[in-house]
Order: C-alpha cells, then structure tokens, then sequence
C-alpha cells in the first residue's frame, strides 16, 4: 500500500493548491478521483513490473515557493554551443522569462495562460499523467504554422532542491506542427538535489509534418524523473526521438506513439548510461493505425556498478495497417557483474501483410578486441571508452544536428571519465 499512501501526499497538496491551480478544475478533479482509487503504480502492474516508486514513499515532496524568475543563468548547465538558438527555460516546472529567447517562426504560449491539457493524454490509464494533470501549473504551448520550418529550440528543465528539501513539479508541455511544418527541439534535464520532476508532453504532427526531439536526462543524482510523451502522427509525417538517459536515481521514459495516417513514420532511439544505484526505465508503444507506415526503436544501454536498465518496446498493428514495417532492437553492455538489465518486447499484429521484427541482446565488452587495442598502445580506459562509443553509435545515429550530438558526445565522454 506504499503507492497509496505516496498519493495521499500529493492529493493533500492538491487539496491545499485548488484555488490557485490555472483552468478548468474538472480535469483536475477527474485525475484526483483517479489517484484516490488507484493510488500511483505498483510493481504488480504488468506496465510497471520492473520499476518501482516505492522509494517516492520515503520523501516528503514539496511545492516549489521560489518563482523561476529568482534564479539567474548560474544555475543552467553549459549552453554555449547553442548561442542564439531560442529557448525556453523552466525552473521548478516554472518558465524562467529572464533567460529565455522566444523563436521567431512558432508561436509559445504558456501552460499557465492557457491550460490547455490537450487531447492526447489518458490519465485514466496512465496514473502519472493523472498526478501531472492533477497538479500542473506551467509548461510551453508551442504552435508551428503551416508550411514553416521553425528551425531549432531548445527546451532546458532545471530542477533544485531547495535548502535540502526535495521539492515536485509536473510541467505540462504541448508541440504541434500544423501540415508541411519542421520543428527541431533539444530538450535538455539538468539539476542539482533530490526533487521529482514529472512532466507530460503532447506532440502533434500534421500531415507532410517533420519533428526531430532530442533529449538529454542529465537530472541531478538524487533525482526522480518520470516524463510520459504522447506523440500523434498524420499521413506522411514524421516523429524522429533519441533520448540519452544519463541522470536520475529513479527515471522512466513512458512514449505512447500513434502512427494514424499512411505513410507515417517514428523513430524512438534511446541508449541509458547508467552506474552506481541508478534505475532507468525506457517503455515505449507504438501503434500502426495506417498503411505503409514505418516505426524504428533501437535502444542500448551501458549499466555499470549495480545500475539497471529496463526497456519495454510494444508493437501494435491494427488490422487495416497493411504494409507496416516495423523494427525493434535492444542491446545491453553490461560493465559489472552486479548491473542487470531486464527486457520486453512485444508483437500484437493483426494485419497479415507487414514485415515487424525484434530483438534482443547482452553482452560485456569483447575481450579479444580489448586486448588486440592494448596491444596497439592503446590505453586500456581509452580502448574501453572507444569500444563503448562504437556500441552506442548506431542509436545515436538519429541525431543530425551537430551541436546535439557534440553535447551528447561531451557528457557520455565526461561519464566515462568520471567513472573509469
């Protein structure tokens, strides 16, 4: 009954917060009575079998007091491969206007002038997103017209503890792109302290839309980050994700992926580096809806000291989805006898002329290849960095934009150090 009781503390929170919560108090109120029966999720749910909240249990989370607009550039991570390029910049789940840079080509609103909760997400199926819709209170609307390429944005969530106590905030973002329109955001997750940051995402790409996201979960140590993305994809569109999961003590990665239009296609790529006690979850589905429609997931994790990974990769084909083409592929590299990674993948096809596969694999690091480096005069640390970032190299192949995929390289290349 730990999920229980983890819920009575936020639903208190709610109570106290009511008044003061932006929009319409129904929605709300529908997500409350779901957290008052169900409580948060337990291992004895099928969905979450392999993650387990019970240590929110052991924190007393509270509201963040401080306005976003009290904390200045010190506290962002380093941004200067990106000067120039808009951003949007959240403190606590709270826009920081001072640091931000609004884009020419799309237009932001925020969540909290809006509260607009959108159509996409089920809180009655997915009990964070209940706990988000319950207690949400900013996030970014942000629209790209019909036909422009809005070229790049940046998304950075900061979280902080506050004189050492963990405090909670549930973001509610929303990117939609009208027909024909392009869209790249890097997302970026940095903090400092023991706080949960839960936020909610809804993505929606019109037919001919192009969105790439990149996402980089950097969040402090001591960190919970359980983010659920709701993607929507029209005909001829395409959803293009990597997500690099490197923080966090507790961390899942909930995308629900809707391929509605033929010829639509999704890329969920992902790699989790993980040591010490991190737990990383990343669950995807993906769901055929159309004809000729194409999805991609290939995930791979690096898992060292007692660190675990999980990932949950689910296939839906409907059965007007003829011609799908579907691929999944999870790999593990495990750098410690004590590290252990659990994976599920899943088929439910009910089309007959389609072409899906999975697959599955875990590893240590090739020790013939480890020895025929060391004997070239190759460092054995700089041998084994090198053979970890060709292991990662094709899940990051997603990721085009070069200052991106510099700043990945960068923080992998920092975990390496720091850990070796």
């Amino acid at each position: 009954m730990q999920a229980a009781s983890t819920a009575a503390g936020f639903l208190a929170r709610y109570d106290g917060l009511t008044r003061r919560l932006p929009g319409d108090a129904k929605p709300r109120q529908e997500a409350a009575d779901i957290l008052r029966s169900f409580g948060l999720p337990t291992r004895r749910e099928e969905a979450w079998k392999y993650t387990s909240l019970a240590a929110l249990g052991e924190e007393s989370f509270h509201e963040p007091l401080t306005e976003a607009s009290g904390f200045g550039a010190e506290i962002l991570p380093d941004l200067s491969a990106f000067d120039g390029v808009p951003r949007l910049v959240f403190v606590q789940g709270r826009l920081n206007a001072a640091q931000s840079l609004l884009p020419e080509k799309a237009v932001v609103r925020g969540f909290a002038e809006t509260a607009d909760f959108g159509a996409l997400a089920r809180p009655h199926r997915e009990r964070l997103v209940a706990l988000n819709t319950m207690l949400a209170e900013d996030g970014a609307i942000i629209d790209v017209p019909e036909g422009v390429d809005a070229g790049t944005l940046l998304i950075v969530s900061i979280g902080r503890d506050i004189h050492g106590t963990p405090m909670a905030f549930h973001p509610r973002h929303a990117i939609r792109l009208l027909p024909g329109a392009k869209l790249s955001v890097i997302e970026i997750f940095d903090g400092h302290g023991k706080y949960l940051h839960n936020p909610v995402t809804e993505i929606v790409a019109g037919a001919g839309a192009r969105l790439t996201h990149v996402r980089l979960q950097n969040e402090s140590a001591a960190a919970f980050h359980l983010a659920t993305i709701y993607a929507d994809i029209a005909a001829d569109a395409a959803y293009e994700a990597f997500t690099l999961s490197i923080g966090g003590h507790v961390v899942r990665t909930e995308i629900h992926a809707h391929l509605h239009g033929a010829a639509g296609h999704v890329a969920l790529n992902a790699a989790q580096v993980l040591r010490g006690a991190q737990h990383s979850d990343f669950t995807t589905v993906v769901s055929h809806d159309a004809p000729n429609c194409t999805s991609r997931q290939t995930v791979k994790h690096v898992l060292s000291g007692k660190s675990r990974g999980v990932f949950q990769g689910k296939i839906e084909v409907a059965r007007g989805a003829q011609k799908t083409d579907g691929y999944q592929m999870n790999q593990a590299l495990l750098l410690s006898p004590d590290a252990e990674i659990d994976c599920k993948p899943q088929l439910e096809i009910y089309a007959d002329d389609v072409k899906c596969s999975h697959g599955a694999t875990v590893g240590e690091l090739d020790q013939e290849q480890l020895f025929y480096m060391v004997s070239r005069g190759i460092p054995a640390a700089e041998a084994r960095a090198m053979l970890v970032r060709a292991f990662l190299a094709e899940a990051l192949d997603v990721v085009q934009d070069e200052a991106a995929r510099a700043m990945l390289d960068g923080v992998i290349d920092r975990w390496w150090q720091s850990a070796a």
